[in-house]
């Protein structure tokens, strides 16, 4: 799909609308998944209070030994995170795709939707390079148990992180296996979705579409497809991008217990170090069985809500095939 001319990316009415909708479509879909994401970060650091227990267990424990709101320990970091993150992505990956294609030399564009994966990774790059800190803050904040809380909000453990662990550095530790791994989780999420839907459009029409006079060609996903669509294109880019995800969380927690301190050295060291003590399923892809229940899901409700945004404040008004 390409933008005309009503909808430039350098248009500003264009960009604000897509920043609103790119971040009520971010804060709609880790809402719905929080507590999945909280249990997911305490079996990656493996807590001793949790790293016994499975996905269901895990989450009636917290609500029997915290509180059914303690489900939702670091949500708060979490939308003050996402609502930026999930706007500048968003934005960005239909700035970039506006000129990637006519950027990207033929012989790359051959590949159908070449200049989605590029343009989604190059967004996800963009948002987490300018968010980053707000993630290491709230992976803090969901780790802590009842008694044993080190930090008291968002601002008190940023400036615990900055005053006594290395300043801005600190703040950005686990950053490189990050970026690392964003490049195949928001290409492949991008690319999967445009696929995805654009096989969807073109071959299926009548089983997923219904019909819209003022864009792409006359039609437009309905809900369940563009559920359905951003549900596999969360599956596959996770998929690939996982250890990274688990390298990233272990670094992010190092500094909280000095058992886990080790972990906190770099990436190479801190991968080579999860894979010699627990290996690649106990190790690398631990918690990977609840990634798949939260990330299909959140991808799909982030997608589909963006697309809902989009077609409300007639960003699409103009696209085709």
């Amino acid at each position: 799909m390409a933008l005309t001319a009503e909808a430039k990316p350098h248009d500003y009415s264009f960009v604000l609308k897509n920043f609103c909708a790119g971040g009520l479509a971010g804060m709609c879909s880790k809402t719905a998944v929080a507590p999945l994401d909280r249990i997911k970060i305490l079996f990656q650091a493996h807590s001793k209070h949790y790293k016994h227990l499975g996905v269901f267990s895990g989450l009636r424990e917290i609500v029997v030994k915290e509180s059914f709101f303690a489900l939702y320990k670091g949500n708060g970091a979490q939308m003050v995170r996402i609502f930026p993150y999930a706007a500048i992505q968003f934005t960005a990956f239909e700035v970039y795709k506006k000129y990637l294609i006519t950027a990207l030399p033929a012989s790359v564009m051959y590949v159908k939707h070449a200049d989605k994966f590029f343009a989604g990774a190059g967004a996800g790059l963009t948002a987490v390079t300018l968010t980053y800190p707000l993630d290491v803050v709230r992976a803090r904040l969901a780790f802590q148990v009842v008694g044993e809380h080190k930090y008291s909000g968002i601002v008190n453990t940023a400036s615990t992180i900055f005053r006594n662990e290395g300043g801005i550095r600190a703040l950005y530790r686990g950053f490189v296996p990050t970026l690392s791994g964003m490049v195949p989780y928001a290409g492949l999420s991008f690319y999967c979705f445009e696929m995805f839907k654009f096989v969807c459009m073109k071959y299926m029409p009548q089983f997923t579409c219904n019909t819209s006079e003022r864009n792409t060609g006359g039609l437009v996903l309905n809900v369940p497809s563009k559920l359905l669509c951003g549900g596999f294109a969360g599956a596959v880019a996770q998929s690939f991008s996982y250890p990274l995800d688990v390298t990233r969380r272990r670094m992010q927690l190092a500094m909280m217990n000095p058992d886990t301190a080790k972990f906190g050295l770099g990436m190479f060291k801190t991968l080579t170090l999860i894979y010699r003590e627990n290996g690649i399923i106990k190790g690398l892809y631990r918690g990977m069985s609840i990634n798949y229940l939260r990330a299909i899901p959140m991808v799909a409700v982030s997608f589909s809500t963006y697309e809902l945004l989009k077609q409300a404040l007639s960003l699409d008004t103009g696209m085709n095939l």
